[in-house]
């Protein structure tokens, strides 16, 4: 049985984690959500849900991970057995099918990169830069490409070890996110839209939020931490008897919550000073932002520092997502590290070569959605934040809540924590709150409310 890895520090176990939470939903999805929901009591809505169901939940992950020190499969095993060890393979199979389709649009923003460096962004014009995503999304080869090598990265990063790859890579790479972030939003404070844009993100304006809004907002807050997908566990099981969970798991959910609006107060600055709707939806970043970005003063620059900004953060969720599938092999299989990270990569990548191929061929694309409604790419994506990580977040809170052993549930809380005294309200909100905001965001997900 190989040695099991364990992070060098506390704040390389932060910076990892955080580094799995922010990811494409941050800067992509979260700003166009807010669009859609009317800004600033959106935002409200969206802060005290990470609070009440996103932040719990992701105590209870690192809790379990580093209670039994395995990943998932072995983590449920070890504190409960039974059936509760399916949601522990929920957690390794949605490594599986998340980052197989996670690596194309990935690869979309990798190629979007290399646009804005050859600075075809600026020099195609507003009108010219309109079709390039659908161009991007029809061709096979661009498509698998860039997934390749996006997988080849993250399989470089993990080969490395939980010390020497995924730690070291995160001491890299979130401090550079966070620095294009920072020249992102100092280039949004020279625009004028800057000021329509910090009025809608926190202005407050109930009457522009629905129900519906609110069920989006309590379905980002537990999507966007990478709960219910194994990642927390499988790095919590890195982590040392002495570290603290609980300011842990809050410094996390900041991290990812400061990023995801300050991607707000980047991307709507240059939407009200260029004239398009905030609510343009997921096209928001390929197609409004270049379109954008194609008139701006230093054009090139800024669209070279946005879409590498995308690609830093993709990775550093991608990192996660494969190191749950390698350590499970680890763990189960007992292979070593080097042998479970390439077997596990090149069997995601050959998965997800159907969702690269989604929009050039008609097998996985139209034909596809002729018998199943929606291509393999959608299919794959309905599937993984529909059903997987919604059931996989509410078997990690009730099997915390209901079928650890209370001693040792208190004790993982409790030790080295500075935040003690919390733990009621944490265990009520796990047992109640937790499953029923769960539930809502399920059922909302498919259709039925």
């Amino acid at each position: 049985m190989a040695e099991r890895g364990h992070w060098g520090s506390k704040l390389g176990f932060v910076l990892a984690a955080a580094g799995s939470a922010v990811g494409l939903g941050n800067i992509w999805k979260f700003p166009y959500i807010t669009g859609e929901n009317g800004g600033g009591a959106f935002v409200l809505v969206y802060l005290a849900c990470i609070a009440l169901v996103g932040l719990p939940v992701m105590i209870a992950e690192i809790l379990l991970g580093r209670a039994s020190q395995k990943s998932p499969v072995g983590a449920f095993r070890a504190l409960g057995g039974g059936f509760w060890v399916v949601f522990g393979g929920l957690g390794v199979l949605g490594g599986f099918v998340i980052l197989s389709y996670y690596s194309v649009v990935a690869g979309w923003a990798m190629h979007y990169t290399y646009l804005a460096i050859s600075g075809r962004i600026v020099d195609l014009g507003p009108d010219g830069v309109v079709p390039l995503f659908g161009e991007l999304f029809a061709s096979n080869g661009l498509n698998l490409f860039w997934h390749t090598v996006f997988m080849a990265l993250t399989i470089g990063v993990v080969w490395g070890g939980v010390n020497k790859g995924i730690e070291r890579w995160a001491r890299i790479l979130m401090p550079v996110l966070g620095g294009l972030m920072l020249i992102l939003l100092v280039n949004g404070l020279t625009l004028g839209g800057f000021g329509q844009a910090l009025d809608f993100v926190f202005g407050f304006r109930t009457e522009n939020l629905t129900a519906a809004g609110v069920l989006e907002a309590l379905g980002h807050a537990f999507f966007t931490l990478s709960l219910g997908m194994g990642a927390m566990l499988t790095y919590g099981s890195y982590l040392s008897r002495d570290d603290d969970i609980v300011s842990s798991g809050i410094t996390i959910s900041v991290l990812d919550t400061a990023i995801a609006l300050t991607a707000c107060m980047v991307l709507f600055p240059i939407i009200f000073t260029y004239g398009m709707q905030p609510g343009e939806g997921p096209g928001l970043v390929f197609v409004s932002i270049p379109i954008a970005l194609a008139q701006m003063p230093a054009g090139t620059f800024f669209a070279i520092v946005f879409f590498a900004l995308l690609v830093f953060a993709a990775l550093t969720s991608a990192i996660s997502l494969l190191e749950v599938v390698t350590s499970y092999l680890i763990d189960e299989k007992g292979w070593l590290r080097h042998k479970a990270t390439v077997w596990a990569g090149v069997i995601i990548a050959l998965i997800g070569v159907p969702s690269a191929l989604s929009g050039g061929t008609a097998l996985f694309g139209d034909g596809f959605a002729a018998v199943f409604g929606r291509n393999w790419f959608d299919t794959f994506d309905y599937l993984a934040t529909n059903w997987m990580l919604p059931l996989g977040g509410l078997g990690i809170a009730l099997f915390t809540a209901w079928k650890v052993d209370d001693a040792i549930r208190r004790g993982e809380f409790q030790h080295g924590a500075r935040l003690a005294l919390f733990y009621r309200g944490w265990l009520l909100l796990l047992k109640f709150v937790v499953p029923v905001g769960i539930v809502l965001v399920f059922l909302h997900a498919i259709g039925v409310i």
